[in-house]
């Protein structure tokens, strides 16, 4: 069992010797334009290409294009994104934000799995709580369950414009 570590800084250059997944959460409708996907997408190409692969051919080396899922991209030899499909569409549907907690806790197992898998440690920002329009008081018991207390060491970035 860990605790989460908070930081100031910027989730895109995580902290650490050891293998690392930054982990972001994505729309299932294949939208990347906004949000922290820009500051992905600033580093690295990657992320935004094999997302956008992945939504138009409805699935990825088995993985469907669906809520609850998550492909991993490598970037460096020891730095994977995580783009996990945890939100419906883009915007609310009858006052209903876009975020979905139980599918951004299915895809926060398969990150712990990885990670257990590649001895890394998880990265991210305050998923789900941006454009998403989710509660941290609702996603950090999902990060707490599903990777702190399975012994992944998990840093939440807190960024700071300069």
């Amino acid at each position: 069992m860990k605790a989460i570590q908070y930081i100031s800084g910027d989730a895109t250059a995580p902290k650490g010797g050891e293998a690392k997944i930054i982990v972001h959460v994505c729309n299932d409708i294949g939208g990347w334009g906004a949000g922290f996907v820009l500051a992905i997408s600033k580093r690295w190409l990657q992320p935004e290409q094999q997302y956008r692969a992945w939504h138009k051919a409805g699935e990825w080396h088995g993985i469907p294009f669906e809520l609850g899922r998550v492909q991993f991209v490598a970037v460096q030899d020891d730095l994977l994104v995580a783009n996990l499909i945890g939100q419906q569409g883009i915007r609310r549907q009858r006052h209903v934000p876009p975020i979905r907690y139980q599918a951004v806790a299915e895809g926060l197992i398969a990150v712990a799995q990885k990670a257990k898998e590649l001895g890394a440690s998880v990265h991210m920002p305050r998923i789900g709580c941006g454009l998403a329009g989710g509660r941290w008081e609702e996603i950090e018991p999902l990060i707490k369950r599903h990777l702190a207390d399975q012994d992944v060491s998990v840093t939440v970035y807190d960024f700071i414009a300069s």
